[in-house]
């Protein structure tokens, strides 16, 4: 499996102090947090974007995903969330990245049928917008679709290649999900693994990996079991939580403990 994290953990750092980081403690990929106080989203322009590209290149750095915040299950016009996973599948061909992350973001106003359908439908209209640019969209276990099992019933609906899932490990466990089950229900539709790891449901500041209570092991341990062989992407939140310590002092132990865990599991 190859190592990434996302720029999530890093908030607003420049393009080539990340690339920096990635190569100074041996990780394979990047996740690009697709916001306007990034410096890498939607807004760009076409030389922007072609420098941005070049960056990577030189760096040797893969652009995993570009990490976008449309919300596919939401209430409200079809039009305008298409039009913004539209954005991010073009700034993702752009820079050459296999994936889109989305949101569920079903509200509590709708029923999760109706939810559902809605995420299905935008889906469907965006996977073919999607294999046009070689990119995949990938629904993150998250909000409204926290488990495997929520997730699968938009994606089973969608029944396209190029709509698939994000499996973001905190919310699949704050579900009350087993990995072995989240594995099962996500598998035909999987992308990449988002890990990372909390406290307790109660305080989801981020910390190292492995000092918390999330269930890494048995996530790689099922992975490496079914010959599973993508991406594992550390999303530390730190934009959300300002006390929390400094991702670059965590990235060199993170990516031992990764290696660790990939190694017991082999």
């Amino acid at each position: 499996m190859k190592l990434a994290f996302s720029t999530l953990g890093v908030p607003g750092l420049p393009l080539d102090d990340v690339l920096a980081l990635a190569n100074a403690h041996g990780y394979h990929g990047v996740e690009l947090r697709a916001h306007p106080e990034e410096p890498v989203h939607p807004g760009l322009g076409r030389e922007q974007r072609a420098d941005v590209a070049a960056q990577f290149k030189k760096s040797g750095v893969e652009v995993l995903g570009v990490a976008g915040y449309a919300r596919v299950a939401a209430p409200g016009d079809d039009g305008t969330v298409l039009d913004e996973v539209r954005a991010l599948v073009d700034l993702a061909r752009d820079l050459g990245a296999p994936y889109v992350r989305v949101f569920p973001g079903g509200g509590e106003e709708q029923g999760p049928e109706e939810a559902d359908a809605t995420a299905a439908r935008r889906l469907g209209v965006a996977a073919e917008y999607a294999a046009d640019r070689g990119v995949r969209v990938l629904l993150e276990t998250h909000d409204s679709h926290r488990t495997g099992a929520a997730a699968s019933r938009i994606l089973g609906l969608v029944g396209h290649r190029n709509v698939g899932a994000l499996w973001d490990v905190m919310h699949t466990w704050l579900g009350g999900e087993q990995p072995f089950s989240s594995y099962a229900a996500l598998s035909p539709y999987l992308g990449y693994v988002q890990v990372k790891d909390i406290a307790g449901a109660e305080d989801k500041t981020p910390i190292g990996l492995g000092a918390g209570v999330l269930p890494l092991g048995e996530c790689v341990e099922v992975l490496s079991r079914e010959g599973w062989d993508g991406w594992l992407c550390w999303e530390y939140e730190a934009r959300w939580y300002p006390d929390a310590e400094a991702l670059p002092g965590l990235l060199e132990a993170g990516r031992e403990h990764l290696a660790r865990l990939l190694t017991e599991s082999a």
